[in-house]
């Protein structure tokens, strides 16, 4: 029941942080608020490490948490905040939902580990609830760019896990964290500075809001969830929690700005539930 919540709380805040990006978004160049997002946490999770007492992983950890924090989180969100300059941010939690199957088939063919029939039946009716929700909001007519951005953004979130993987056990989720953070602020300060000609300008109260909830709840809170799950579960199990954020956003965009809530969205948010409890049952039996 623990891990039940755990992992209930880990959705809320992922689904919750694709409709934060759109506060911040408009008056901030996205890879710039990015780095700056990434630079406080790392700062923050920092002091954490100093309080705690706990140790910088050795090299070959830290190799693969510094893999995390190129693929795993830059990569990822560069790709996500950049569509979302152009598509909803309904869709880009859509796109960014294929990061379980790229995990799924990279531990087949990278890890060699035998994903059971039920476990892709899983994964299956997974996606399928994502593509009816993802039909139900009219997914046509939207700029290929940005569609391309979302899924490279989520193939590479996939490859950052498959690195990481093998290090899971052996890294405490505070110190994942901030290594990966350290590392992905980097990484974005450059490609910020090659790709984007703008500079952040004075934020709105929204911005400052938006920018505060990415790095204390989904920066610090949802990211230690985040390896938590990925220590307690397989890879792809633990990524396929994400397949929920499409959903969740949905029921957070109905019950808050007052979207409308069709019934694709709770069709496919039912058919994504029975998928995931699916796959769960294929891991513990």
């Amino acid at each position: 029941m623990a891990g039940f919540g755990l992992g209930l709380l880990f959705v809320t805040i992922w689904a919750s942080a694709f409709t934060a990006i759109k506060g911040l978004v408009p008056e901030w160049p996205p890879l710039w608020a990015l780095a700056v997002r990434f630079c406080l946490v790392a700062l923050l999770l920092g002091g954490v490490l100093a309080w705690r007492g706990l140790r910088w992983p050795g090299r070959p950890d830290g190799w693969r948490l510094a893999a995390m924090g190129v693929f795993g989180s830059a990569g990822y969100l560069a790709g996500a905040w950049l569509a979302s300059l152009t598509l909803p941010s309904g869709l880009v939690a859509l796109l960014s939902a294929t990061a379980p199957l790229f995990v799924a088939m990279g531990e087949v063919a990278f890890l060699g580990r035998r994903v059971p029939a039920m476990a892709w039946a899983g994964l299956g009716l997974g996606w399928l609830g994502v593509a009816v929700l993802g039909a139900g909001r009219g997914a046509t007519g939207f700029e290929l760019h940005g569609v391309l951005l979302a899924l490279g953004g989520a193939l590479s979130q996939a490859t950052g896990i498959l690195v990481f993987a093998p290090a899971r056990g052996r890294v405490d989720a505070w110190t994942a964290n901030a290594v990966q953070a350290a590392v992905a602020a980097l990484v974005l300060i450059g490609l910020a500075g090659l790709i984007e000609t703008r500079l952040p300008g004075p934020p709105s109260a929204v911005a400052i809001a938006s920018l505060a909830y990415g790095v204390v709840v989904v920066g610090i809170g949802g990211y230690a969830l985040y390896f938590t799950m990925l220590k307690r579960l397989p890879p792809a199990t633990a990524s396929a929690l994400q397949l929920l954020a499409p959903p969740v956003a949905a029921l957070l965009g109905w019950g808050l700005l007052g979207e409308v809530l069709g019934w694709t969205d709770v069709a496919g948010g039912l058919v994504t539930l029975a998928g995931l409890a699916l796959l769960f049952r294929a891991r513990t039996s």
